[in-house]
């Protein structure tokens, strides 16, 4: 049996809706408000990243990992339909100053390009899949040259390593006393690597937020870092994209999984009109 409304409740339950719609709206409107584009690569052109905005890592960098990150390479970094593509590959490739290496891939910061201190950075990107893969989104302080690692600070965007692939990281490095210290978060979700995903922080004086698409999954209190004016998350940091192999945490790899490709969609860096 169907019941029906009354048209007088039928109108109150609609304009219910309605005024529920609007406070939605109005709340997405005022997010929207809350942050101005400052810079972006939208990967809209063909060939090698943009050089104005992209410089490479090279060679064995950290970790112990096994691949070679090469420089202005097509076969490792390319820009191609709307996407940038970072490609690990099991090749047997001679660096003009090293010995031949049997994997390779890259590795692209804003280093002396770009840098920024708060705001909100997003990624919308596909990962790679398989044992061993260890592709990241992150942050280091422009200082490194300076005060070295972990005294300038590091945000680790997103990490996704293959051996645990139900799961994305976020996580700050930073020095207390001159000891590493770190405050991580993890969130757990079912196959991560099927489609593309944003990726986000929000970063102002007082916290790092961590984002999973809409959600957030972690905060860090800044102060965790110290309260004084050396504290490495109230500094610029530049950005990082890269596609390890195996090393420290990556783990043993299978040289089956190879080649695989990391496309970004975006990359995207906001600042919040409200001055935070």
């Amino acid at each position: 049996m169907r019941l029906t409304l009354p048209a007088a409740k039928r109108n109150t339950m609609k304009a219910i809706w309605i005024g529920f719609g609007m406070f939605i709206m109005a709340v997405n409107c005022l997010r929207a408000e809350k942050w101005e584009l400052v810079w972006a690569d939208e990967f809209n052109y063909q060939g090698l990243p943009d050089q104005t905005k992209w410089d490479y890592e090279e060679g064995f960098v950290r970790n112990n990992e096994t691949q070679y990150y090469t420089r202005a390479r097509l076969e490792n970094t390319r820009v191609e339909g709307g996407r940038l593509i970072i490609e690990c590959r099991k090749e047997h490739f001679a660096p003009t100053n090293h010995a031949p290496v049997e994997y390779t891939s890259a590795s692209l910061i804003t280093r002396n390009k770009a840098s920024w201190k708060y705001g909100r950075i997003e990624v919308r990107a596909k990962i790679p899949q398989g044992k061993g893969v260890w592709p990241a989104i992150w942050t280091l302080g422009a200082s490194k040259a300076r005060n070295g690692w972990p005294g300038c600070g590091e945000i680790d965007i997103m990490e996704f390593v293959g051996k645990e692939p139900n799961k994305i990281f976020g996580t700050v490095h930073y020095a207390v006393d001159g000891k590493h210290q770190s405050d991580g978060g993890k969130l757990e979700t079912a196959t991560p690597y099927e489609g593309f995903h944003v990726y986000a922080i929000e970063w102002n004086r007082e916290r790092i937020d961590f984002y999973f698409d809409r959600k957030k999954y972690h905060t860090v209190p800044i102060d965790k870092a110290g309260k004084g004016a050396d504290n490495p998350f109230r500094a610029p940091h530049y950005l990082l994209l890269n596609f390890a192999l195996g090393g420290n945490w990556g783990g043993p790899f299978a040289e089956t999984v190879l080649p695989q490709t990391y496309l970004i969609d975006y990359v995207r860096v906001y600042r919040a009109t409200d001055g935070q």
